[in-house]
């Protein structure tokens, strides 16, 4: 069943189908109609032409029109073959077109090709020959029909693009809200474990265990966050790179499987940049995970950390299966994914909250099949 939305976008799409074609028809039917009354107009040049040649002139009464009707022609170019004299005449063509026997064949043999000659007889004599060819209306009017498609053309392109943005700010729009949806969902169990946590604190529980949930709480604490900036612009803070790198790497390792060897490598001096926290670790994070699923959770992951005087750049390189380089672009695109199971959303976010909130560069710096990938982070840096 066809909602009404789309009844009305097949109904503006075939009445605009069906604008095009009786326009096009209509340009057809005028074109073929103009070169009709130039086929009359070139008869009857070539009808007072065998008059011209068969009568005296002097002594008609007629000759004032003839001349006016052989005249009359200023427009359409042609080429006048006399066969009594083996001569030819030509009228409205530049004589550069013409100034030599090969010019003239082949601009004849184009006039064949566009027009029917119109042969000239006289009591079964054939006195001449005449070619011509399409006049200058008529050659700016044959690709009236190219330029009117291109003109649709290129106006449909503008309405799907259109259509494309606004579908695609739609559904930006319902994931922003399910986003902090989800959040605010998040946030009622989360008071809920927060007092559970404080009541074990009296129950003299071990309190290593107490911690290790106080940090899972916290992590809760910190997608919640995550989540409720989806859709809005974020607040960024100048803050140490090698600090906040320092501390999402770690938080990582502690949460990952033995299997994985992790392997950081940043500087001792602080890089100072402008950045959302919340959002940063979320990035590291999202890029760390794809590592850890290209290997299939066992390799290494290794965390380099460099800058120069304008920009940080923050790399994170693993040894897993590699990224074909037909997909370098593909990765950041909502929905790509190689995994049977995920939603190909997680580099996309990184890309979103790297170019658009920190006017930053994210991109496949290298991969090389069964060695590993090398993504890399570009930030300016604050000072």
């Amino acid at each position: 069943m066809f909602t009404n939305n789309a009844l009305t976008r097949w109904f503006f799409i075939l009445l605009s189908a069906l604008i095009i074609t009786l326009i096009l028809w209509n340009t057809y039917a005028f074109f073929n109609q103009l070169k009709d009354n130039e086929r009359s107009k070139m008869q009857i040049w070539a009808s007072a032409q065998r008059v011209f040649q068969q009568i005296d002139l002097e002594n008609s009464s007629d000759n004032e029109i003839i001349i006016q009707i052989l005249n009359s022609n200023t427009t359409t170019p042609m080429i006048s073959y006399s066969h009594l004299d083996n001569s030819y005449n030509h009228r409205n063509i530049p004589e550069r077109q013409i100034d030599t026997d090969a010019k003239r064949s082949q601009l004849i043999e184009q006039f064949i090709s566009e027009n029917k000659p119109i042969e000239s007889r006289y009591q079964g004599e054939l006195l001449s020959t005449i070619y011509y060819g399409n006049s200058p209306i008529i050659n700016k009017l044959k690709y009236y029909p190219a330029a009117l498609i291109l003109i649709i053309f290129l106006f449909f392109s503008v309405l799907y693009f259109f259509y494309k943005t606004s579908k695609s700010a739609e559904q930006n729009r319902l994931w922003a809200g399910m986003a902090k949806e989800t959040a605010h969902q998040i946030g009622t169990p989360l008071s809920s474990l927060v007092g559970w946590a404080e009541i074990l604190k009296s129950e003299n529980v071990n309190p290593s265990y107490i911690l290790e949930i106080e940090k899972d709480i916290q992590r809760l604490e910190t997608i919640t966050e995550r989540f409720s900036k989806i859709g809005s612009v974020p607040k960024l803070e100048e803050r140490d790179l090698v600090k906040e790198t320092q501390l999402a790497f770690d938080y990582l390792k502690s949460r990952s499987s033995k299997l994985i060897t992790f392997q950081l490598e940043i500087l001792d001096s602080p890089i100072m940049v402008r950045l959302n926290q919340q959002l940063f670790d979320w990035t590291i994070e999202n890029m760390v995970k794809n590592g850890i699923d290209a290997m299939k959770g066992k390799g290494t992951i290794t965390l380099t950390l460099e800058a120069n005087a304008k920009n940080a750049y923050i790399r994170v390189t693993d040894t897993g299966k590699g990224i074909p380089k037909r997909n370098f672009s593909k990765i950041f695109m909502p929905g790509f994914t190689t995994k049977k199971r995920g939603w190909g959303l997680g580099l996309s976010l990184a890309k979103r909250i790297i170019e658009k909130y920190h006017n930053g560069k994210i991109r496949v710096l290298k991969s090389t099949p069964d060695v590993g990938t090398t993504m890399e982070i570009v930030l300016r840096k604050a000072r």
